[in-house]
């Protein structure tokens, strides 16, 4: 049935910014401290408490807008979105409605199916999160509000309906999270909520030009539930219409333990909120020298760093990907690479190695005891010969280990590598004379079993033995 339909979607996705105060008053925004510890008369909506706007929000919207092609507005100005909930302790939420900071955007993203496409970004503004309602399962306790939360800085990035798939939806939230990261406004921390996301899915025959009925899936905190919840809803909304249902616009909760997406309540228009300036808020006028200061500060941005590593580097596109998928670990290889002549091998090691000690030990790039200077050094005793690159290996893991570096640890080990030809070549005689079966079907023809002398070899030597000169012995013996 999804061939005769073309799939609609667009995504309004909160950004928490990583500031050390709310955006309206000076309470912390740590995370998980104890309950309602983090308030003051303006979070809590007490009445005469007045907003002062934090200047470090509007110093993170302008970097986020000029890092997505958006244009920054001159002046804009704080709305008072109307709504009730237990979590709002004003009953409404100061946002930004019809002037926000920034509009026209795009970013682009690639899938398999339709390749590269741009997808819009309508707008880009501020506002104040809401609390938190803790609900438990025991009648005494009930359902209580956390305002720890209240008033915690918001950005909310609004898509154009551009996407035609939930790979696509995907490809365009892991970029938008991947530029907060390098821009350091958020911490991207999905578990905790600083990256969510709310998904607008509607299906309409192909060919159709009037878009269907929307349906909203509500702050989803995973790209995997993100992905099945569009999935989900797709195949419903397609399968209701084909059985001569109507889709209803409303607000609708994926739940992930039964993978399926449940109506919430009816999808709110903007009327419904009654939006209107807020008046404890003077409009935000916005210089253009202060937008200039801030683009002359952006730091360099995943799609320029993957081709500075292209050019600078000569690296091929897949390793860029893997690479600038983290700032940490880009900069970590691109401190190695600045160290060492063979950025390549350095790639290798920091895909490979360093990635893999880090992920076993869950930690961040701030916490790998071998720092980029250590690695490089070590790169350069396989460069020179010292070591061969299986006992790079073990003497890595030492480094990482007891923080050492690969010279103490060549020295401390007595690793260094075998080159003195005569003494090679009286294991490579011993180990010949030792397997004669062995060497005379090699003799006859049997080239793979060059490997099995390599690895005596090497194993005589406890490894050693320099490959290039035992593979060289092995071979002119071997063939007489």
């Amino acid at each position: 049935m999804r061939k005769h339909y073309e799939v609609v979607i667009g995504l309004e996705v909160h950004v928490q910014l990583t500031t050390n105060t709310k955006i309206f008053c000076g309470c912390s925004v740590q995370f998980g401290n104890q309950t309602n510890s983090q308030t003051c008369p303006v979070c809590l909506g007490l009445p005469g408490a007045l907003p002062v706007l934090n200047k470090q929000v509007v110093e993170d919207a302008i970097k986020a807008g000029l890092a997505t092609n958006c244009q920054i507005a001159p002046r804009s100005i704080f709305a008072r979105k109307n709504y009730f909930y237990p979590d709002l302790p004003k009953g409404y939420q100061i946002s930004q409605f019809e002037l926000p900071i920034c509009e026209h955007g795009h970013l682009e993203v690639e899938t398999e199916e339709r390749g590269k496409q741009t997808i819009g970004i309508t707008r880009i503004h501020m506002e104040e999160d809401a609390g938190k309602l803790l609900h438990s399962d025991d009648p005494a306790t009930g359902s209580r509000v956390d305002l720890n939360r209240a008033c915690t800085p918001l950005l909310e990035v609004v898509s154009e309906p551009d996407m035609r798939s939930s790979d696509e939806a995907i490809a365009y939230l892991k970029k938008l999270h991947q530029i907060v990261m390098y821009l350091g406004i958020c911490d991207g921390n999905l578990e905790e909520g600083s990256f969510r996301c709310d998904a607008n899915v509607s299906v309409r025959p192909k060919g159709q030009v009037e878009l269907g009925t929307r349906a909203e899936l509500k702050n989803i905190n995973s790209f995997r539930f993100i992905k099945e919840g569009i999935e989900y809803e797709i195949d419903r909304q397609i399968e209701l219409i084909e059985d001569g249902g109507t889709v209803v616009q409303e607000t609708r909760l994926y739940d992930s333990n039964n993978g399926e997406t449940r109506s919430m309540r009816g999808k709110e228009e903007a009327h419904d909120y009654r939006y209107f300036p807020d008046p404890d808020l003077v409009p935000l006028v916005i210089a253009d020298a202060w937008i200039e200061r801030v683009r002359t500060e952006l730091p360099e941005l995943p799609e320029a760093k993957q081709a500075r590593f292209i050019s600078s580097y000569g690296l091929p596109a897949h390793d860029t990907d893997i690479l600038t998928a983290e700032k940490g670990v880009a900069d970590y290889f691109d401190a190695c690479a600045s160290l060492h002549a063979d950025a390549k091998v350095c790639a290798n090691w920091v895909m490979g190695d360093v990635q893999r000690r880090r992920n076993d030990e869950g930690i961040s790039v701030a916490q790998i005891p071998v720092t980029p200077q250590m690695l490089a050094g070590m790169l350069t005793r396989i460069a020179d010969n010292t070591i061969s690159g299986k006992i790079a290996k073990m003497v890595f893991d030492e480094m990482w280990n007891n923080g050492k570096s690969a010279d103490e640890v060549i020295a401390d080990k007595g690793l260094k590598q075998v080159s003195d030809t005569g003494a090679i070549e009286k294991m490579v005689d011993e180990v010949i004379a030792a397997n004669p079966g062995q060497a005379q079907e090699f003799a006859e023809g049997k080239d793979k079993l060059l490997g099995f002398f390599v690895g005596q070899v090497m194993k005589a030597s406890q490894g050693k033995a320099n490959p290039g000169i035992v593979n060289e012995l092995l071979c002119k013996k071997l063939r007489g």
